[in-house]
């Protein structure tokens, strides 16, 4: 547990100040199986025990159970609420309705590159950890941790060189004001195969202004829906090899970009004010907005550079089975911790009514 002795000297945009405030509203996450434990990370939403936190920590409790356990020491039973693979986030439910602090939500929209952010979690089931960076890059397409293959799962990271290791999975990255900025999900380690090493400063976090919108579709309906194109699209290579926009290899009829007027051999290469380099990129730039946005579309067609406007449409949502851990709703013992090396694999203002989720959910 995370003591605050002179937490009311902490100088003010300091990262004792930033650890102070949110401490205690990041949790750690402990997984138990039959196939073996594991850990995690989650922030508190709400004071009736709602908690953010990557699917890839909740999915890892499939057949077991989960527990969190909060800054305080005391640990809780917790179920999952809603899951979305496609995003890598997830919603649980811990047995406790006291003594919550919710975190207070920014806006990612606002970060700038080079700005000092921290991060908190639960490395190794070191839970209370914090560690602090920068800003490296913004709008960073990367595999979520549920696939490294599947296009599907690609995020639109933050990246930071703030320390995120195995077991950081689900918990904060905070600005300087205290607000979470985004939700840490991955990182590249040291080390290769087998033999898993820590952080060389390259983890990377879900905005907080593309979780937001998820979480409440996950906590309202147990799903949650994502905006799409409508297209299939690989790598568009120039003649001297360089990547440069994402080749259309399919359009699906009726959907956003037939309706654009796109068509199969397009090379989109800017999504608004976004350059597009490859279909990875595509698809985050796309997930980065809610269905029924309407977006400008820049692509070349034999040569010539054209726009088009599109109306981004809906996946719908995939009603997705949450993993129901057993359930016991008794406290446990105060200090009950995950052993180190046990964690899961890894690739403003305060302001509101403290009942209520902290800032409006809406984008």
């Amino acid at each position: 547990m995370a003591r605050f002795e002179g937490a009311s000297n902490a100088p003010a945009g300091s990262v004792q100040q930033v650890a102070n405030k949110l401490l205690p509203s990041v949790v750690s996450i402990t997984i138990a199986t039959a196939q073996g434990s594991g850990n995690g990370s989650g922030i508190v939403l709400s004071k009736d025990g709602l908690i953010l936190t990557n699917n890839h920590v909740a999915a890892a409790g499939q057949g077991g159970s989960l527990s969190v356990t909060f800054n305080d020491g005391k640990t809780v039973k917790a179920s999952v609420v809603g899951t979305d693979p496609v995003t890598d986030l997830a919603v649980l439910r811990a047995s406790r309705t006291s003594g919550l602090t919710p975190a207070v939500l920014g806006s990612s929209g606002d970060l700038s590159v080079g700005q000092n952010v921290v991060a908190i979690g639960s490395p190794l089931g070191l839970s209370g950890t914090v560690t602090s960076g920068i800003v490296s890059a913004l709008d960073r397409p990367v595999p979520s941790n549920d696939s490294n293959e599947s296009q599907n799962t690609v995020i639109d990271a933050i990246q930071t060189d703030a320390a995120i290791n195995p077991g950081n999975s689900g918990g904060a990255l905070v600005n300087m004001a205290g607000q979470v900025v985004g939700i840490n999900s991955s990182a590249i380690l040291s080390g290769s195969g087998e033999q898993e090493g820590g952080s060389i400063g390259l983890g990377f976090a879900i905005p907080i202004d593309e979780a937001r919108p998820i979480a409440k579709q996950l906590i309202d309906e147990g799903r949650a829906e994502h905006a799409q194109l409508g297209v299939t699209a690989g790598a568009s290579a120039s003649s001297n090899g360089v990547t440069n926009g994402a080749r259309v290899q399919n359009v699906t009829a009726n959907g956003a970009a037939d309706k654009a007027g796109l068509r199969e051999g397009d090379v989109i290469t800017k999504v608004d004010d976004r350059n597009i380099t490859d279909a990875d990129a595509l698809v985050a730039a796309v997930r980065s907005y809610r269905p029924g946005v309407k977006v400008e579309l820049t692509y070349v067609r034999d040569g010539r550079t054209l726009t088009t406007q599109a109306t981004l449409g809906t996946d719908g949502g995939k009603a997705q089975q949450p993993v129901q851990p057993e359930q016991g709703g008794q406290d446990q013992s105060p200090g009950q911790e995950q052993s180190p090396g046990q964690g899961e694999q890894v690739p403003g203002q305060d302001g509101g009514n403290q009942d209520e989720l902290p800032l409006p959910w809406p984008r």
